[in-house]
């Protein structure tokens, strides 16, 4: 079976040209966004991969569940991915496509993940250093995990920075066990 990437490639391209052609990336996003939570649902998914299951029905259901998330051009587009069998690389899709969007739009996604809550002005000065640093306009989200104890991880493309104490012990243990 063909890698789940290179299947959706070319789908990702295609939602993207339309959506920038028409000056709708930002509907097209949250279309697909929300597209890839449907389809990653247990049920949708048994639902996707049921031998019996008529493309033309499955279609039909999937535009009525997303209803006010549909952009225009979006019914066409899913009732394309379920004749082709490939609603399963929905989340794929919309992950390309956000590459494609913020790259378009010179912006960069930054994700923080802290061990605590971050308060807006700390939130702020990272975005500031991202924006910085990657000499572009970021996209700060934020994400709260305690087991990186203290400290935060910084996620921007394939670029990771790491300042967590988890990620301190881990290389002092490294350092140590060498």
């Amino acid at each position: 079976m063909q890698e789940k990437s290179t299947v959706a490639r070319p789908y990702a391209r295609a939602a993207f040209e339309q959506a920038h052609a028409t000056g709708a990336l930002g509907p097209w996003s949250d279309m697909l966004g929300f597209l890839a939570a449907v389809v990653s649902d247990a049920l949708m998914r048994k639902l996707i991969t049921h031998p019996k299951m008529d493309p033309a029905r499955l279609s039909k259901l999937v535009v009525e569940i997303c209803g006010a998330h549909m952009a225009q051009g979006g019914e066409n587009f899913i009732r394309l991915l379920a004749d082709a069998g490939r609603l399963a690389v929905a989340p794929q899709i919309h992950e390309m496509f956000e590459r494609r969007r913020t790259q378009a739009e010179g912006t960069s996604e930054v994700e923080i993940v802290s061990a605590f809550e971050l308060d807006e002005g700390q939130r702020t000065r990272l975005g500031d250093l991202m924006a910085k640093r990657l000499k572009r306009r970021v996209r700060v989200s934020t994400r709260v995990d305690d087991a990186i104890i203290g400290g935060v991880i910084i996620r921007s493309g394939d670029s990771v920075i790491d300042a967590s104490l988890r990620g301190r012990l881990r290389q002092l243990y490294n350092e140590f066990a060498n």
